[in-house]
């Protein structure tokens, strides 16, 4: 399996539903030394997931990077499009509560560019409030 190349259009966010895929997709990252994100469904909803542990060390994120990260997905929360007590960084991230397979794709690929430093996809996923 190929990293993700960045940005990551959404078509190829992995699927981690279950043990196995998760950790599949998981050690890929690591072995890869890239941010991890997938999507897990969960039942009729579905989940957001992202690490960027799995990046190593030499890999970090900008503080305006996070605190952009952060507000977007708390106006996700805010406007019902996530359940409330998405995790929202600084390392690792999550989504419950996503409505639909494709929702949660374009998130889990705006969220990977963002966390590699270009907000210019999640700005059009999520656009702030005016």
């Amino acid at each position: 399996m190929q990293p993700l190349p960045v940005p990551c259009p959404a078509h190829l966010i992995p699927y981690a539903t279950g043990t196995n895929a998760f950790h599949d997709a998981y050690r890929n990252a690591m072995a890869h030394n890239a941010v991890f994100v997938a999507i897990e469904s969960e039942g009729p909803q579905w989940t957001v997931k992202a690490d960027t542990l799995t990046a190593g060390s030499g890999h970090t994120v900008a503080d305006a990077v996070n605190d952009a990260i952060r507000a977007a997905i708390l106006r996700l929360v805010d406007n019902h499009e996530v359940d409330f007590g998405a995790y929202t960084g600084p390392v690792y991230f999550m989504m419950h509560g996503v409505r639909s397979e494709e929702r949660a794709r374009e998130l889990a690929a705006a969220l990977h560019t963002a966390l590699y430093g270009d907000l210019e996809p999640l700005a059009r996923s999520v656009p702030p409030t005016p």
